[in-house]
């Protein structure tokens, strides 16, 4: 078994695909039905419009970058940001968790949470 797809809910699929390509640095690709996928290793991020109210996910979605310093300028550049607390520290700096990760959190005009860490600190519970 294997993870291929996670999809999160937008509103207005061109706001949408300009947002995820600036934070991402890559263009989402359209695929039909209200769609855009953007490629992130070997799971596709699902971008959905559904011509309704767009629900934000009740959990953040993780992504491991090499480069997280690079994610999270542009991530300020977009005001996406996190303005929350994790653990007693600014959700929306790059800091080491207690856990181990070198993160930082954000979220999309839709309030789907996102959250980028730094490749070669990922938790996986070992």
């Amino acid at each position: 078994m294997r993870l291929f797809r996670v999809t999160v809910e937008v509103g207005e699929p061109a706001k949408a695909a300009a947002f995820y390509r600036a934070l991402f640095g890559q263009r989402p690709r359209p695929v039909g039905g209200g769609r855009c996928y953007l490629d992130c290793g070997g799971v596709i991020l699902a971008l959905i419009s559904t011509g309704e109210t767009p629900r934000a996910q009740t959990q953040d979605v993780y992504f491991e970058v090499d480069d997280l310093e690079a994610f999270h300028a542009r991530a300020e550049g977009l005001g996406a940001l996190s303005d929350v607390e994790v653990h007693g520290r600014p959700a929306g700096e790059i800091v080491t968790r207690p856990w181990g990760e070198r993160s930082f959190y954000a979220a999309d005009p839709w309030d789907n949470g996102l959250c980028f860490v730094q490749s070669g600190t990922i938790f996986i519970g070992e």
